[in-house]
């Protein structure tokens, strides 16, 4: 009998045993739950029966706990997101939205290569090493104008003797103009720069120069015929002033952040200028931009008063800046933004006012002379200006007049003038936030 309960017993052991090794391999491991003295009773006489469940249980307040701390991590990453978007929000409000306008070959891209330069950390050598092409291009262009310019003015002006060529100098001029009129030029080499400034210093090529008001001959062309031994030299690097002069027609949208007074004054504001292409073509692309605007920078070329368009050769560069700053002045957006007009290319006026009349320009048909020399170049410039600040105040609306207006006389190679104009645009412009703050 006793064998018997033995048998019994031994068996029953060996079954628990099994249920046990059963529990282990549907949890993987066990769990272990801390008890009381108070509850190991309890748990006792539940029986092993339950360990199952408990260890269940176990599992889940587990991967609970895993499930709120990866809730915990994602909603602490939301709120780090919320705060740097809030922090740059607020950022936004404090950067000054100005707006660079005005017609093609006004000078805009000049002025805004200079705020790189002077404001931020410039050009680096390998921006400066992708302006070679450029002005390589710019060289083969304009000396293709020039060539071509010669021709045309050889059949058809009076005393056409002027614009002839030598024999040789011909056979240069055509190899020129043909490698002018690709659209990839070769690197400019010795031997090329050699013919480039013999045809330069070709009578009837200076004479055509002469009259470069008639073509489309670029700025750039002095300095660049100066320099021609530099320029081709192979192991040549644009300096600062060679990317001031190159040409690169704007398209599309640029812009830059800066602070004239530098990044580290506090005290400074800090503006994102925007520089749009001032072609024809390029002018729908400017809408977009008008909203928010701080302040617009109008560059009008006064030097151009007497040549035409270079999409359009039938119309006056200044008539044609004189009616897109009418059409500027009445956009519904600016009815409070403040205008900078910058007077630009006062260093090609200056000299130019003395041998062209100033009244050859339609808008400018009253003009009287009246002086020489530095005055009546003084004078000419007055004219100029009152002109334009004439036409403000007729295209503005009653309600319009009272917002900030200010002439500037710029030369946008002139980099000490450019620094002194955009200090004084940024004193106007912290002026006029004091006194809409009431501080003033």
């Amino acid at each position: 009998m006793r064998e018997d309960i033995r048998d019994f017993v031994n068996r029953e052991d060996q079954r628990e045993k099994v249920k046990e090794k059963d529990s282990e391999s549907f949890l993987g491991e066990r769990t272990v739950i801390p008890v009381s003295l108070h509850t190991t009773s309890a748990i006792t006489s539940l029986g092993k029966g339950h360990i199952r469940c408990l260890s269940n249980m176990g599992l889940l307040c587990s991967k609970n706990h895993r499930y709120n701390e990866a809730d915990a991590e994602e909603n602490a990453q939301d709120a780090e997101i919320e705060r740097r978007i809030d922090q740059e929000r607020k950022a936004e409000k404090h950067i000054q939205k100005l707006l660079l306008l005005g017609a093609g070959e006004s000078g805009k891209s000049t002025i805004f290569k200079q705020i790189k330069l002077l404001f931020q950390t410039g050009f680096d050598e390998e921006e400066l090493k992708s302006y070679i092409s450029v002005i390589h291009a710019n060289i083969y262009q304009t000396i293709k104008i020039l060539y071509d310019g010669s021709k045309e003015f050889a059949q058809n002006e009076a005393d056409s003797s002027k614009y002839v060529l030598s024999s040789e100098n011909k056979v240069i001029g055509e190899k020129l103009s043909e490698i002018g009129s690709r659209l990839d030029c070769p690197s400019l080499n010795r031997e090329l720069a050699q013919e480039i400034e013999t045809l330069w210093k070709d009578s009837a090529i200076q004479e055509t120069f002469a009259h470069g008001n008639e073509l489309q001959v670029p700025d750039c062309t002095h300095y660049f015929m100066e320099n021609l031994q530099r320029l081709s030299d192979a192991n040549y690097i644009p300096t600062k002033e060679d990317v001031l002069y190159a040409r690169v027609r704007t398209t599309g949208v640029v812009e830059i952040q800066f602070s004239p007074v530098g990044e580290n004054k506090k005290s400074g504001e800090v503006y994102r200028l925007f520089d749009v292409g001032g072609q024809r073509n390029e002018r729908r692309k400017w809408i977009h931009l008008f909203e928010g605007v701080t302040a617009v920078i109008f560059c009008a070329a006064i030097s151009e008063y007497d040549q035409t368009l270079f999409e359009d050769e039938q119309k006056n560069r200044m008539v044609e800046t004189k009616e897109l700053f009418d059409w500027v002045l009445k956009q519904p957006c600016f009815e409070k933004t403040s205008f900078m007009l910058f007077l630009n290319k006062f260093d090609i006026f200056e000299k130019k006012v003395l041998k062209v009349p100033l009244n050859v320009c339609e808008w400018f048909k009253d003009y009287q002379p009246v002086s020489t020399g530095k005055q009546e170049t003084e004078h000419a410039y007055e004219f100029v200006k009152k002109k334009f600040e004439e036409l403000y105040f007729q295209s503005s609306a009653p309600d319009r007049v009272d917002r900030v207006f200010k002439i500037y006389r710029t030369n946008a190679l002139d980099q000490k003038l450019v620094k002194k104009t955009f200090k004084l645009v940024d004193e106007s412009l912290r002026r006029r936030n004091l006194f809409e703050a009431g501080l003033l």
